[in-house]
């Protein structure tokens, strides 16, 4: 196999490739959970919450594929099972079927996972000049702190 050479030595892509499966994880855990939602929400809000989840499903399936291929420019595996994405995410799945606001509680909840998640890899990648792993924290920084706004304005 030919080495890679693209001004990240070896050391510091397997730190960002790391952090990259964390977020990876993070954001496939919460896919997930998205969809579960998505398919059975229910009460007054039923149409308004299936819409919107889905539309956030779908952002977080292009998501995930964005941040697994930066992983593989880099170098590295992507993590891509269930039991791997298990043991990274520090989002934890749900038992049954919750009410409409605890569904929204909960996405608010992964939202802020997945952007804590990735503003702890934002310094390892700017320390080693990796901007395009920089600019896609920064881009899902931006949705996941968003989508979390946007949910929380349903409670209140």
């Amino acid at each position: 196999m030919m080495e890679i050479n693209i001004g990240i030595d070896a050391k510091n892509r397997e730190l960002i490739g790391a952090g990259l499966g964390r977020v990876l994880a993070d954001t496939y855990t919460l896919y997930l959970k998205t969809h579960n939602f998505h398919w059975n929400v229910t009460g007054p809000m039923f149409q308004t919450l299936h819409l919107m989840f889905e539309q956030q499903y779908n952002e977080l399936a292009l998501a995930v594929d964005l941040v697994a291929e930066r992983i593989r420019a880099l170098g590295l595996p992507a993590p891509g099972t269930y039991k791997q994405f298990v043991a990274l995410s520090t989002i934890k799945e749900d038992d049954g079927v919750p009410k409409a606001t605890d569904m929204i509680k909960r996405l608010v909840e992964g939202h802020e996972t997945v952007a804590r998640t990735a503003r702890e890899l934002f310094p390892v990648a700017e320390n080693a000049n990796d901007q395009p792993t920089c600019d896609l924290i920064t881009q899902r920084l931006q949705v996941h702190e968003k989508t979390a706004w946007m949910l929380r304005s349903l409670l209140e």
